[in-house]
């Protein structure tokens, strides 16, 4: 499968539907207030339109994201419990019997993930980036771009320290010329 966001971009965007999803599955704990005019519900994606849009998150590497996050989140459970060895043991198999649930909420996410996709782009988009996805061009795309994406992650990263440094020499000199020292 092709990576196409770096692992840290791919962790946010993970985490950012992993809780509109769960947030979207979740009863409300009051009755949910009428806007005053509230906007009409968008029509329910065609069969062919949803299944566009699975296609192309599957061969840009977004479903992949979930197959790296599910094991993160069972990593950090076992974290929070190693002041109990003890329980080690019972976790890692309660852990095993609660797979097939896991990965039914990684299937509530590629639903909800494609649905976005079905949002965002008309059935006659996705398939015009499907396509261009299977040039050779678009195949070079998805092979370098997490290599673009962590570099720039990286980059930005330096930049960011830098600048800081800058607006802080550059304010305190500012405020030097005010009559205050900082």
């Amino acid at each position: 499968m092709i990576r196409l966001l770096s692992r840290s971009a791919a962790l946010c965007l993970a985490a950012t539907l992993l809780v509109s999803a769960v947030e979207a599955q979740q009863a409300p704990t009051s009755p949910p207030r009428a806007p005053a005019a509230a906007p009409p519900a968008p029509a329910a994606p065609s069969p062919s339109h949803l299944a566009a849009a699975r296609e192309l998150t599957s061969m840009t590497g977004v479903l992949g994201i979930f197959d790296g996050l599910l094991p993160s989140l069972t990593s950090q459970i076992r974290q929070s419990f190693l002041t109990r060895p003890e329980l080690a043991k019972d976790l890692d198999q309660v852990l095993a019997v609660l797979k097939p649930e896991i990965e039914q909420q990684k299937e509530v996410m590629i639903e909800a993930t494609a649905r976005y996709y079905t949002t965002a782009f008309s059935e006659a988009e996705l398939k015009e980036l499907i396509a261009m996805f299977k040039t050779p061009v678009g195949q070079r795309y998805l092979r370098d771009t997490p290599r673009i994406l962590d570099t720039v992650a990286a980059e930005t990263e330096r930049w960011t320290g830098r600048v800081s440094e800058f607006l802080m020499t550059r304010v305190r000199a500012e405020m030097a010329k005010r009559g205050h020292q900082l």
